[in-house]
């Protein structure tokens, strides 16, 4: 019993590890350098409780196993507590062969700023749709550009830091 209890206690450790890992990254990233800082010493923390218990005895398969275990699903926590965080702003661009101003529009009609251009793709003349938002808004602006045009190009990207401009509320 008491092997299994250890092998459990190792598994929750790695994924507490792994997942808050992931998380520090994004506050990194972000520039949340106290954040960041409490995370690491947390991580750290827990990455020693773990390894020391498993390095104690290498041929205790359990703990070895329960390690890369709750490394593994340390990784996937970290990512599904990433996407419900959603933090941060990103740029979405939509290229539209003939309906840009309608996906403008139409996302103006949802509260966004948009910002129009006209570029030259491919096929010819294209509408440039921007919009820079919160991470959490992505769903609704690429379903918006996807509705107005099925065909449209999306791309998102980060965008590190946003000054003045119209974002929207939360909504």
């Amino acid at each position: 019993m008491e092997v299994i209890l250890w092998a459990l206690f190792i598994f929750f450790l790695r994924v507490a590890n792994i997942a808050l890992g992931t998380v520090r990254v994004l506050f990194v990233v972000r520039g949340e350098r106290l954040l960041a800082s409490i995370m690491s010493f947390v991580e750290a923390l827990l990455f020693l409780v773990a390894i020391g218990k498993v390095v104690q005895d290498l041929s205790n398969i359990p703990n070895v196993l329960a390690y890369c275990l709750g490394f593994a699903v340390g990784t996937w926590v970290g990512i599904a507590i990433e996407g419900r965080l959603a933090l941060g702003y990103v740029l979405v661009r939509i290229v539209s062969l003939q309906k840009g101003r309608r996906i403008a529009l139409a996302l103006r009609e949802e509260g966004y700023g948009v910002t129009e251009m006209l570029g030259e793709g491919r096929a010819g003349r294209v509408g440039i749709i921007d919009v820079v938002a919160k991470r959490k808004d992505i769903p609704l602006i690429t379903s918006v550009g996807r509705e107005v045009d099925g065909g449209a190009f999306i791309t998102v990207q980060e965008a590190r830091e946003v000054y003045r401009g119209y974002i929207p509320r939360a909504r």
